[in-house]
């Protein structure tokens, strides 16, 4: 794992080449979200909008974080607001960046309908675009900055075959509790995992379970469906939760069956509550995404756009609704285990202190974290 985090900081070392330098003064900040270069920064303004502060504790925590102290090393003006899954607020704060002088605009889509008309929007006035972390189906970006889905999603699934594999469960039942159907991310993480289990299935090794969406990545609505799911299907041996969130709100239900810890469960963001979860027993895996490599990667783009500049991307992905290339910068994901938890750490994703509290901090030490 040390190894596979090495050779992420070494490519994003290289993406940071690749890139059109970016450089600035350093701008002066303000308490809130928004700050503002100094007078003699002449590049335009930058506009980030995330998607809500619930379907995961990433985006405040982490992407926030990083953006911010990516954009002010660089000087330029920038303001990140967040949509809290509001479609209408989603689109009101596009059209207020662009009237304020944004001329960079990075969003991360609540769905490809409302992302399409903020784009469309935007590229009428001129205004270049940044697909943050999700795609946004036939919107026609400018640019797409996120991690390889799909890889994503096929660590999930060896995840869970591994940890079956260790339960030394017989023909176990697996149920998927995918993310919202309107994000085109859920539907790589799951090509990825059904890539690796429907062999299975095909095979009479695995069982096929229940395979049900949570609109919106809604916690409460998972745990609502999961445990219909395990009334209808007691026997579940399995569940492939495509993040943390989803996986929590099915290991709260096998917790209230005296479940947990006895059926595997994955996730995905390395959040505190999903490492903790490992850590207890009750999570088998989780998918570490480096969010400050992504942030960093975004934030060149965005920096060398509002300078004026081109910067070239070091791929492209195809949008599967128009057929086109978009330029596209793909980071690599990571498998976190309870034999590589301290290595989240480590690389500075979370904190000792905000990992190993209270009946964590035992376990913190058995896991090896420093």
């Amino acid at each position: 794992m040390r190894k596979g985090i090495l050779s992420m900081t070494a490519a994003a070392a290289a993406l940071a080449l690749g890139l059109t330098a970016c450089g600035g003064d350093s701008g002066q900040t303000t308490t809130g979200a928004t700050a503002e270069g100094s007078p003699q920064q002449k590049a335009g303004k930058i506009g980030v909008i995330l998607p809500d502060s619930k379907s995961s504790a990433r985006w405040e925590t982490a992407d926030r974080k990083y953006l911010e102290e990516a954009f002010k090393a660089a000087g330029v003006q920038y303001d990140i607001q967040n949509a809290q899954n509001d479609k209408t607020a989603f689109q009101t704060i596009a059209d207020q960046m662009m009237t304020n002088g944004a001329t960079v605009l990075m969003i991360v889509n609540l769905d490809s309908g409302t992302g399409k008309t903020v784009i469309e929007k935007a590229r009428s006035q001129g205004v270049v675009t940044i697909d943050y972390d999700r795609l946004t189906l036939g919107g026609n970006a400018a640019y797409y900055v996120s991690f390889d889905n799909t890889k994503v999603g096929t660590l999930q699934g060896e995840g869970l075959v591994k940890c079956l594999s260790d339960k030394k469960a017989d023909k176990p039942i697996v149920a998927y509790l995918n993310g919202s159907p309107t994000d085109n991310n859920a539907t790589l993480f799951k090509q990825g995992y059904d890539g690796v289990l429907k062999p299975k299935f095909d095979s009479g090794d695995y069982v096929k379970g229940p395979d049900q969406a949570v609109p919106d990545w809604d916690n409460t609505q998972a745990g609502t469906i999961f445990e219909q799911m395990l009334t209808s299907q007691p026997k579940i041996a399995g569940v492939l939760a495509a993040n943390d969130g989803l996986g929590n709100a099915a290991i709260t239900v096998l917790k209230k069956n005296n479940l947990n810890g006895k059926v595997p469960v994955t996730g995905q963001d390395a959040t505190v509550q999903g490492l903790q979860n490992i850590l207890a027993g009750d999570q088998c895996m989780t998918v570490y995404k480096a969010v400050k490599k992504e942030a960093d990667a975004a934030a060149k783009l965005a920096v060398a756009l509002a300078k004026g500049e081109k910067p070239q991307a070091s791929g492209s992905v195809k949008d599967p609704e128009t057929g086109k290339d978009v330029p596209a910068e793909l980071l690599d994901p990571q498998a976190i285990t309870i034999e590589n938890v301290k290595d989240v750490v480590a690389d500075g994703y979370v904190t000792k202190e905000e990992l190993c509290t209270g009946e964590f901090a035992a376990k913190c030490t058995e896991a090896g974290i420093q």
